[in-house]
Formats: C-alpha cells, structure tokens, sequence
C-alpha cells in the first residue's frame, strides 16, 4: 500500500512573534562589549618595538600604503585605508582577488603593504605576498598567528593577542577585526601626532560635508579690505549714511588716522539718535567704542558664537595691530553651511 505524505498547509497561520528584548539580551551586548574591551587593553599592553618599525617604514615612505584584506578582514581594510588618507597618509585598497587579475600593477617600487589576515594563511593574499617578496615591496603583516606565512613572510609583522571572538562559537570575525580596526587607528593618530598634522590639514581632506564646514577660517569667508566700509570719527553722519547704505553691511567702521579701529556704527546707533539731529553729528559722538570684533585665522564657527551671544550680524576682522582687514556678515556663514 502507498502512502501519500499529508503536506501542512501554513499559508494561513500567523508568523512568530518572538520576544521583547530584556534585560537577558542587555547581558549579551554587555559581555561582547566587555570581551571586546578587554582585547582592546591586551592589545595595547602588547605594543612593542614592531609598532614603532612599522611607524618609521610608513612615515618615510615615497609612496602610498597599500591596504589588503579578504572577507571580513577586507572590508576592515577599506575603513582603514580611508582613515590613513583622509590624515595626511596617501593610501587605498587593493582587493586580493583583484590584484591577481590585474591590480597588481597599482603597486609602485615605492609604496608599502598592509596586509590583514587573522588565520594570516588566506590564499587569496598569496599572490600580492609572493608580488612584494619580488619586487622588495614592504610587508606589514597584520594577523593572529604569529607563525603563521603572513607573519613569516612580512618585513614588520603585527602580531596581534589571541583574544577569543565575542561570537558564542568563537568563529565570526568580532574581536579580530575590532582590534585591526583598533590598531590601525593607532597607527594613523601616532604618525597624525608626529607630523603634525592640524585642524587645517585635516580640513583640507575633508572640505565637504558638517566637517569641512566647521572647519573653515574666517579668512575663507569674509570680505576684502578693499570692501570695508570704513569712515573717520570727525566725519558727518550724513557721510557715513551714505558709505552705510552702500556697503549694505548694516554698519560702517571707524577708523582712528592710524587706521586702527575705534569704534563702529550700527543700525542699533541710529535709532538710538533718531530724535537728536543725527546728520549732523559727528561719527564719533555716535559710534559705539569697543566693537567685538574677530581674527582672520580665527575658525569661522567661533566667529558665528560671537555673533549669535551679543545679537549681531557683522564682525570686522582685525589684523595684530588692530587694523580692520576684512567684514564677515552672518550672511557669509549661511552661505558656506556655518550658521
């Protein structure tokens, strides 16, 4: 006798719900937290003079860093080949697989390579290590293993702690690829700190964006000394309407015979003299004394703090001597993103 197997029909039953969230799953995302972090501070207790060859094979390097990863471990490469360019290291990725099609010759006689591996045994970095071997091309060697071909074949190999994944099998790619991410940032803030490298630098790699915006000097915004609206405080009123009105800052400066910045008159002064016979007067006896006023090398987001704590919408821009260079008008800052 055959018989026929009964299928269950489940088009029509609700799918599972599954539980909220507790204070269990909180226990996990702290013990992997915890795991992670303390592989972190193994790592930084292991730091030795390999670091520091490491540090001075990039450092003089003619090149660029060229950064190499499989899996998990490329993607990590990617980020870290975006975090040494983006801080004054030239650098980009190579994927290995791309590299035994053709990407090989991105590889130049001067630069150096950063390759990850945890196992330090992936068969896809083995035409890009055999390549360097060749053609006396620096290896770093990030991994795990320290004897593993990786290790062995690398000029400054980074030998990473034997950490345990923070996965429940100890298998996926956590703590591993947490610590080359770690690690490289290391490199990248030591050779920052040595170079030098300053909030200008930084901008200049970064000019789009929030970033780039907040970083921006008052001298990539203001107005030229050649369009300030300056007057003499022995000048009439009636003449510093006029330069007012064509300057269309909504201020005129006052200028000693130095030229050095004694004052400045605003809208706000004008009302404050509308009944007096305010043509007639004298800029000095209208001005306001003691002006804020700002630095050219200043950062553009501080200027914007002035203004926006004193209810002002200029700012003139004084040289060491006191001598206005340039204007920045709360419109300059909206234009560039800043305000």
């Amino acid at each position: 006798m055959t018989v026929t197997p009964v299928s269950k029909d489940i088009s029509n039953e609700s799918p599972k719900v599954p539980a909220p969230a507790s204070d269990a799953d909180l226990a996990i995302a702290r013990r992997v937290l915890d795991i992670e972090a303390n592989a972190l501070r193994e790592l930084a207790d292991s730091l030795n003079g390999e670091f520091c060859n490491v540090i001075n094979l990039i450092e003089g390097l003619k090149g660029r860093l060229v950064v190499t990863g499989m899996g998990k471990s490329g993607h990590i490469a990617k980020k870290i080949a975006a975090t040494f360019a983006s801080t004054g290291t030239p650098s980009f990725f190579v994927h290995p697989a791309e590299a035994s099609h053709g990407d090989l010759g991105m590889i130049g006689k001067d630069d150096a390579v950063l390759a990850l591996s945890n196992s330090g045994e992936t068969p896809e970095l083995s035409d890009i290590i055999a390549f360097t071997r060749r053609f006396n091309v620096p290896l770093i060697g990030m991994t795990r293993k320290p004897e593993s071909s990786l290790a062995k074949q690398s000029d400054c190999p980074l030998v990473l702690p034997a950490s345990p994944e923070a996965c429940p099998n100890k298998q996926a790619p956590t703590t591993s690829t947490t610590a080359m991410l770690a690690l490289a940032d290391a490199l990248a803030v030591t050779l920052m700190e040595r170079r030098g490298f300053s909030s200008e630098d930084f901008r200049t790699f970064h000019p789009g964006g929030k970033l780039g915006q907040r970083l921006l000097h008052v001298h990539d915004v203001m107005h030229g000394v050649d369009t300030l609206p300056l007057i003499s405080p022995d000048a009439l009123m009636a003449e510093a309407l006029v330069t007012m009105t064509s300057h269309s800052f909504g201020c005129v400066g006052v200028v000693d015979d130095a030229g050095v910045l004694a004052g400045i008159v605003t809208d706000g002064d004008l009302r404050r003299h509308m009944a007096d016979n305010l043509v007639a007067m004298k800029v000095g006896d209208v001005m306001t004394t003691g002006p804020k006023v700002t630095s050219a090398d200043a950062l553009a987001v501080e200027a914007l703090a002035i203004m926006n704590d004193r209810s002002i919408t200029s700012l003139f821009v004084l040289d060491d001597g006191g001598v206005p260079v340039g204007l920045v008008h709360i419109h300059d800052l909206l234009r560039v993103g800043v305000a």
